[in-house]
């Protein structure tokens, strides 16, 4: 098992300007943004004046009303684009922006793996588990795949739809579900359906469609038992994200590392890191590990 950084050097649309006193300065298209780092326990390197925002999110840590301050002139929505796949960007009230840039690297792996299967005439079936907006599925989409994507927020999986149809990609195959993830996969497993690579994102807690509980440290197991019931004889790749900051990137990588122990490949663990501009320190934001096949 090897450790890595995992961070991308190809943002144009999106910067980390500065970190510091448990807060994260960031460049969203044409705005500035002030959130919440706790693990951020050093000084800022800018001044107040460039931390002033046109937005900042409040957590009742604080002591302040939980949520977000907007300038008066901040679109509700607006575009944003990596390696010209397109995506729309809102501030939601969970703090985030519809995607997580630290997550780029991904993007980039995805692709290539599945762009250098296609080349060798290997159709490949794609599987995005708490998919989101998708990000990550317009990539594998864009390099060939057919997707299934799948999560649980309904709101979710219309932000998908959206991105989908900007990146000029609504015409490729690409299955949308509205589902819980451990059922879907269940289901999956009945049919007969296999895959041939998968990403999953598991929240440290959440809720399916139906009121199902997800639980990261009951869960985690059965969703990556599952997983292996899915995957067809030689996968070319699993990625397993958290944003759970309970434990190191270790734990995934063991946990991953044990279901696909009868496959022929090898794992990758680490921190999915973004550099900042101010001093180019590497922040950590999650952890994460690869399988891939030889």
């Amino acid at each position: 098992m090897d450790i890595k950084i995992f961070y991308s050097k190809d943002w144009h649309t999106y910067s980390l300007l500065d970190t510091g006193d448990g807060e994260k300065l960031e460049r969203f298209g044409p705005y500035t943004f002030v959130r919440p780092l706790e693990s951020a326990m050093w000084p800022k390197t800018l001044s107040s004046k460039e931390w002033a925002a046109d937005g900042k999110f409040w957590s009742s840590k604080t002591g302040a009303k939980k949520g977000w301050q907007m300038k008066k002139g901040t679109l509700e929505e607006w575009e944003m684009s990596y390696k010209d796949i397109k995506f729309f960007s809102a501030p939601t009230p969970f703090r985030h922006f519809g995607f997580f840039p630290e997550q780029a690297t991904h993007w980039d792996f995805i692709e290539e793996k599945i762009s250098l299967a296609k080349t060798s005439g290997r159709k490949v079936k794609f599987l995005n588990l708490f998919g989101y907006t998708g990000v990550a599925s317009l990539f594998a989409l864009r390099a060939g795949a057919e997707v299934t994507h799948v999560d649980a927020s309904k709101q979710s999986l219309g932000w998908i739809k959206e991105n989908q149809k900007l990146s000029g990609l609504e015409d490729m195959p690409m299955r949308i579900i509205e589902d819980d993830v451990l059922k879907f996969l269940a289901r999956e497993e009945k049919r007969g359906n296999k895959y041939d690579a998968v990403i999953m994102d598991p929240p440290k807690h959440g809720r399916g469609p139906k009121g199902e509980i997800w639980q990261i440290e009951k869960d985690l197991p059965k969703l990556l038992e599952q997983v292996k019931k899915i995957l067809v004889h030689e996968p070319l790749f699993v990625i397993l994200t958290s944003y759970t900051t309970d434990y190191s990137s270790l734990a995934p990588g063991y946990a991953l590392g044990e279901i696909m122990k009868s496959f022929k490949g090898k794992i990758e663990v680490g921190e999915l890191c973004l550099k900042e501009e101010s001093n180019d320190r590497l922040v950590s934001l999650a952890n994460t590990a690869v399988w891939s096949a030889n």
